[in-house]
């Protein structure tokens, strides 16, 4: 029978100096080509510690990235303190996903962004602030996703666009307006409707014009004379709606 073009790339262990020959093999608890710990194949490995995670343990030291990896999914928790400083960063990721949370704080500073990220979902909130200063965006927006509301003002003038959004999207009520002149126009169309309606006359000459009509639509009527000689075409239309609207002329 012809082999398939899958069959010939699966990798297979050799079973002849397998640790296991006499006592897994024989019991068909592992299978060359599909469940072996032997080869370097990810997907064999997973299904031998699946099968066997009682195993995990002996193969914290392997020469093999991969293998340690996946063995960082099945040892006890208590083990994996000891793979904390592991030199691969995928099996860093695996202990950052499962090490019991009051040893997270060794991971905070760890080299590989994924990892921190991966800190920063599982930190309480109360710890968060520690990682607000970390030099990738997408650590800082993950704290500024979870970080308690009272701490988000520290963050206000974080450098990325990102960050700010998700700090205006949660800020306390009433204090949108401390960024009312934030350099983001994503920002400030996230500010502009949160803020008092009276606020929002700051923001009817703004230069980004989405900015602009929403804070038409949203102050006083009255506040609209100081646009009336606006030259933008847009922004006459929405105020001759606003003032329709209203009943003013």
């Amino acid at each position: 029978m012809e082999k398939s073009a899958r069959d010939l790339a699966m990798p297979i262990g050799d079973c002849s100096s397998c640790r296991y020959r006499d006592s897994l093999l024989i019991e068909g608890s592992c299978r060359p080509g599909d469940t072996c710990v032997a080869v370097e194949s990810g997907r064999q490995i997973f299904r031998f510690f699946r099968r066997h995670p009682e195993l995990a343990v002996n193969y914290m030291a392997d020469g093999f990235w991969e293998r340690r990896a996946i063995v960082a999914g099945f040892i006890p928790l208590q083990e994996l303190p000891k793979l904390i400083d592991d030199v691969d960063a995928t099996v860093r990721r695996s202990v950052a996903r499962r090490i019991p949370v009051m040893y997270l704080s060794r991971l905070m500073d760890d080299p590989d962004r994924e990892v921190r990220i991966l800190v920063a979902e599982r930190l309480p909130a109360s710890r968060l602030m520690k990682m607000r200063f970390d030099d990738d965006y997408l650590v800082r927006a993950m704290v500024a996703k979870k970080a308690p509301q009272g701490t988000l003002i520290h963050m206000m003038h974080d450098p990325d666009e990102l960050v700010r959004k998700e700090i205006a999207r949660r800020l306390p009520q009433g204090s949108h307006v401390l960024m009312i002149n934030d350099p983001s126009p994503v920002v400030r169309r996230s500010i502009v409707r949160r803020i008092t309606d009276r606020q929002a006359i700051r923001l009817l000459a703004d230069a980004d014009l989405i900015v602009q009509l929403e804070a038409i639509a949203r102050v006083p009527v009255d506040a609209l004379k100081l646009l009336d000689d606006d030259p933008d075409p847009d922004v006459q239309q929405a105020i001759a709606r606003r003032r329709e609207a209203e009943g003013k002329h």
